[in-house]
């Protein structure tokens, strides 16, 4: 199954299921869908109104999740072409909520820096709360997965070593289309994640390049955090960002942007000048 966050035709935040008859609207299963994921309301939930996806407006998966937990330098591609070495452990920070943007909405340059770069991932969206969850229950806690664009500000990321000013300007991320459940998905194994700009592949990996994957990111996070349902976490980017290329390949306005990954769908932003 596919759940969404959207504003319908007439101006009011809601949330629903994307079927081939068009988006069905659940919102009165549970006012928001981080909301029906932690009430356990998903499967089997139903509705009378559907809209057409051209008459909603798309939100960011989970608009307001209590927490986003980021994590840097998860590919040994990327890793490589930073020069570094090898991490032990998840390098971890972490994203505002009012850093994110929906499906088919603009990611916006701030005007104070043009290194806006790309970051192609998954996020993984929480299912329960939870502490201490050990690898082998990891997949449990798991409400679904969705296509995440980390779109950083890299010169900011880079006025010291800690990576959140850099990650935070407003409207900066997007999370989208749409949360697709792990039965939907299936094992990730081998999945491909790639990210276009203007068409051009820039990102191609598969999931097996994952430094830490999902289950060892969950049992980290799940230690010194608790995790709530709805919480996300973004498992990092492959190599070929934009920072890293000769000459460096910055966003700008105008550009499009498109980080797919097999199974789940294509995220599409637009790029806008603040």
């Amino acid at each position: 199954m596919r759940f969404l966050s959207f504003v319908t035709p007439d101006g009011r935040p809601g949330w629903g299921k994307a079927t081939d008859q068009g988006i069905v609207d659940l919102s009165a299963v549970a006012p928001t869908l981080r909301e029906a994921i932690a009430a356990g309301r998903l499967a089997g939930a139903t509705g009378s109104t559907v809209y057409a996806e051209s008459e909603i407006k798309y939100l960011p998966v989970i608009p307001s999740p209590d927490k986003i937990l980021c994590v840097g330098l998860n590919y040994r591609s990327h890793v490589l072409e930073t020069g570094r070495e090898l991490p032990a452990k998840p390098s971890i920070f972490t994203r505002f909520a009012n850093t994110q943007v929906g499906h088919g909405q603009p990611m916006i340059r701030p005007r104070v820096s043009e290194k806006f770069d790309y970051e192609g991932e998954l996020a993984v969206v929480i299912g329960k709360t939870c502490r201490h969850v050990a690898r082998a229950d990891a997949l449990s806690v798991v409400a679904g997965y969705a296509c995440y664009n980390d779109g950083s500000i890299r010169d900011w990321q880079r006025h010291t070593i800690q990576y959140t000013p850099g990650k935070n300007f407003p409207a900066t991320g997007g999370f989208g289309p749409w949360l697709a459940t792990p039965d939907e998905l299936g094992d990730l194994g081998r999945r491909a994640i790639r990210t276009r700009l203007n068409g051009q592949e820039m990102q191609h990996a598969t999931f097996d390049d994952l430094i830490f994957d999902v289950p060892a990111l969950i049992e980290y996070c799940s230690t010194f955090t608790q995790l709530e349902p709805g919480d996300v976490i973004i498992t990092g980017t492959t190599g070929g960002v934009g920072a890293f290329r000769e000459p460096p390949v910055w966003m700008k306005a105008g550009d499009v942007v498109e980080v797919e990954i097999e199974g789940i769908g294509t995220l599409r932003n637009t790029i806008a000048d603040e």
